[in-house]
């Protein structure tokens, strides 16, 4: 069976990296983006060296323009939703844009799966921010970072069954984006997935100083910039390949009856985590 998917937010970092996965599989692919986001063009570029005409782009906004939406979803039967806001400090700035884009674009989204007749699989790119600061546990402090008080907590990590504790208008428009998913599965019987991801890195990231930190700090050492640590760079992130979560999201697809309906927390897991100080000094 030939699949077509529907990346929303495609020309992105996340999203080109899914391109490049689906496309290796022989998929026909469609990249909806509304390119506002700097190098989106560059990387679509550099997409089409690698597989040039093999895929095609919608110039679109998932916030604004439904009907194109709902056009392209009737004809693919996998939507990898991943056009969002994705910058807390851009959605502190203007928390209705965030809102907007995040929230009612995800709503777009899942009222155009539900009158199509096709119904595709989601899977939607949540965020770890669901969590809030997770301040009902205690941490302790070493040389290069914090860890959890509860060893348990150190060795598996904050469970998909932890309380959710929005913050920020981030916060709490991918979360509210996060619970419609859900629950459109439970109510209208959706086939979707939610995957709370961490930190991403990796291929075709252009990290800025308040969004792809391990890409910034590379950009900024290669191009001579300044780096600025914010705290005092103890701070600990679960770090993952985007090439494992294409991966993820592959073998997603291939268990949709598996996974549909459910939440995952998506990272590198407690071995990977890295902590800023520990970067720097690598």
């Amino acid at each position: 069976m030939e699949h077509a998917i529907l990346i929303t937010g495609g020309a992105g970092f996340i999203g080109v990296n899914s391109a490049r996965r689906f496309l290796a599989r022989g998929w026909k692919v469609t990249l909806l983006d509304n390119f506002s986001r700097a190098h989106t063009d560059t990387n679509i570029a550099m997409l089409d060296t690698e597989y040039p005409g093999n895929f095609r782009i919608v110039r679109s906004d998932v916030s604004l323009d439904v009907e194109s939406l709902e056009a392209e979803i009737q004809i693919h039967d996998v939507v990898l939703h991943l056009a969002a806001q994705v910058a807390v400090t851009t959605s502190l700035v203007d928390p209705r844009k965030d809102f907007q884009i995040n929230a009612w674009g995800t709503f777009n989204v899942l009222e155009a799966i539900r009158k199509s007749p096709r119904r595709p699989f989601l899977i939607f790119s949540s965020t770890n921010k669901v969590y809030g600061a997770l301040t009902q546990y205690s941490l302790l402090e070493d040389s290069s970072r914090y860890l959890f008080a509860q060893q348990e907590l150190n060795q598996r990590g904050i469970s998909e069954q932890e309380v959710l504790d929005f913050h920020s208008p981030y916060g709490c428009s991918k979360g509210c984006a996060d619970q419609y998913v859900r629950d459109y599965a439970r109510i209208y019987g959706l086939s979707t997935v939610v995957f709370r991801q961490s930190c991403i890195y990796g291929r075709y990231q252009f990290g800025v100083e308040d969004q792809g930190w391990i890409a910034w700090f590379a950009i900024a050492a290669l191009s001579g910039q300044q780096i600025t640590i914010y705290g005092d760079g103890k701070q600990v992130r679960d770090i993952l390949h985007v090439d494992d979560l294409t991966r993820l999201y592959a073998a997603a697809i291939d268990r949709q009856d598996k996974v549909s309906g459910k939440v995952y927390n998506i990272g590198g897991g407690p071995y990977n985590t890295l902590s800023i100080r520990d970067f720097i000094l690598f």
